[in-house]
């Protein structure tokens, strides 16, 4: 993109209203490359963004697993679990992140949104994790790899996504 991904349009303010819409009830930015002008538009989107739900991973140039960690790691310790969810899903809004949320069953709780092909879904974001898998998501994330391992191998929730939104990430402007 040429530029951090935070930075592009309003999709940062866009995906924390997107997040508050669908129904999380705190929303934890994870901020790396230019963050204090990704922060500066928080700061200036349609509802200030609190300063203690914003957290800067230092070694965001590690790659994602990296934003990923701070992310868990800044969560708080009485959070029954997270939803994780990426700036570049523009397509991707409020419908979403209810239907990923509706399927909370407690802290063993490992979901994830799927699009595509109904016969052959493809996993994609958000991701719905409770405590029970936090402290494991945190440890497998590194480089570019999130909790992807970890998903399968605990049997994640495919949750059925492709009628509300196509959950392609955006590397590309048209």
């Amino acid at each position: 993109m040429g530029r951090p991904k935070a930075l592009v349009d309003d999709w940062l303010t866009r995906s924390v209203a997107t997040l508050r819409a669908g129904g999380c009830p705190r929303v934890l930015v994870v901020l790396g490359a230019e963050a204090a002008a990704a922060r500066a538009l928080l700061d200036a989107g349609p509802v200030p963004h609190p300063a203690e739900d914003v957290v800067v991973a230092a070694d965001w140039a590690d790659g994602m697993g990296a934003s990923l960690r701070a992310g868990l790691s800044a969560a708080p310790s009485d959070a029954p679990g997270v939803l994780v969810h990426l700036v570049d899903l523009p397509d991707v809004g409020p419908d979403v992140v209810r239907r990923v949320l509706a399927a909370w069953s407690g802290p063993a709780t490992a979901a994830r949104a799927a699009y595509g092909d109904p016969a052959d879904p493809r996993p994609g974001h958000p991701v719905l994790l409770g405590r029970d898998h936090l402290d494991a998501a945190g440890a497998v994330a590194g480089g570019d790899q999130g909790a992807r391992r970890l998903l399968a191998r605990v049997g994640a929730t495919s949750v059925w996504c492709g009628d509300l939104a196509g959950g392609a990430d955006v590397d590309h402007r048209p």
